[in-house]
């Protein structure tokens, strides 16, 4: 028989699911050239006109499917790491990864006019070269918690400092470029970032399996994963590559958009009632967020649009301060 938590998870997971496809068929008519559903299904299908083909295959397409890969992403990386720490600050954006990931990302920019998946090579030895860093300063005889956190916060400033410096010896084109990409923004997305999130998602796709059986255990605590024939060291360096990929791959698609890797998976949990992070969840609610966030940036206000960034950094602030209040209210 199937356990009571899992099938609450499961329709959580379906619910979650048909909102974000009532979303994307939104992202596909909402516009200054509006279409009907009629016309968004008879596109699809190939039976579309010409405006109406170029405008959802070629522009609103693409951007809606990479802000699903993307915030699936994050909601993936941002629920590993906090089932990880067991903190729900424990965010790859908050432990300097996401920092490492943009540094790398803005070299490659900088430094070598990296686009496409030359960038996502640089976001992810960048996220890599951080991953090592804090390892090495943060874990301590199996245990990381709040070390982690802090090595990380350190980390990340120094990274900023570093990609900040970087900035000042770009040229102005490029400089703005970049500056436009460390906000965090899904403008101008193409078949080629769908196509590259698909694959790295395949590749993902086992490792992926075999983390959510291993979190689970985990987080029963190290001794009893350990009693279970877990090697708790080699499993959370697997994880945290895991997450470090994931978090990579979403930052060199979309830029270090603020506060989906930490909000998704808390929210996730708070809406299955599950013990622990589940992670398909967190990947459709991550994909969820940061779809009715970019349309929101796209058409909240007329003729103004915003990076989407700058949507999920007002939501995450207001969600954040939101959690640490009610922290702090447990606390007492």
């Amino acid at each position: 028989m199937i356990p009571k938590t899992r099938r609450r998870s499961a329709r959580t997971a379906a619910i979650v699911a048909v909102l974000t496809l009532i979303a994307l068929i939104a992202a596909l008519m909402l516009g200054d050239y509006q279409i009907g559903p009629e016309a968004v299904m008879a596109t699809l299908f190939g039976a579309g006109g010409g405006t109406e083909s170029f405008l959802i295959n070629e522009v609103r397409a693409p951007r809606a499917l990479t802000a699903i890969g993307v915030g699936a992403a994050f909601g993936l990386s941002g629920a590993i790491f906090q089932s990880i720490v067991r903190n729900p600050l424990g965010t790859p954006e908050l432990i300097g990864f996401t920092q490492g990931s943009s540094a790398g990302a803005v070299a490659g920019i900088t430094l070598a006019g990296a686009t496409g998946v030359t960038l996502t090579g640089w976001a992810l030895a960048g996220g890599i070269a951080t991953a090592l860093a804090v390892w090495f300063f943060a874990f301590r005889r199996n245990a990381l918690g709040y070390r982690l956190i802090i090595v990380g916060i350190g980390i990340g400033a120094m990274l900023n400092a570093l990609t900040w410096w970087l900035l000042t010896r770009a040229n102005l084109a490029t400089a703005q470029s970049a500056m436009s990409w460390l906000i965090g923004s899904l403008s101008a997305r193409s078949w080629g970032h769908v196509v590259t999130l698909i694959i790295v998602f395949g590749v993902l796709l086992v490792p992926l399996f075999g983390a959510s059986r291993t979190l689970r255990i985990l987080e029963m605590g190290d001794g009893a994963a350990t009693g279970l024939g877990v090697r708790v060291p080699q499993a959370v360096g697997g994880l945290v590559a895991l997450a470090v990929a994931l978090c990579a791959l979403a930052v060199s698609m979309a830029g270090p958009v603020a506060f989906i890797a930490l909000a998704a998976p808390q929210i996730a949990r708070r809406i299955a009632r599950a013990p622990g992070v589940t992670l398909l969840n967190s990947a459709l609610v991550g994909a969820l967020l940061l779809l009715v966030s970019d349309l929101v940036a796209l058409h909240a206000w007329p003729n103004v649009t915003l990076p989407v960034g700058v949507v999920t950094g007002v939501i995450g602030g207001i969600y954040l301060g939101w959690l640490l209040a009610t922290g702090v209210k447990s606390a007492r």
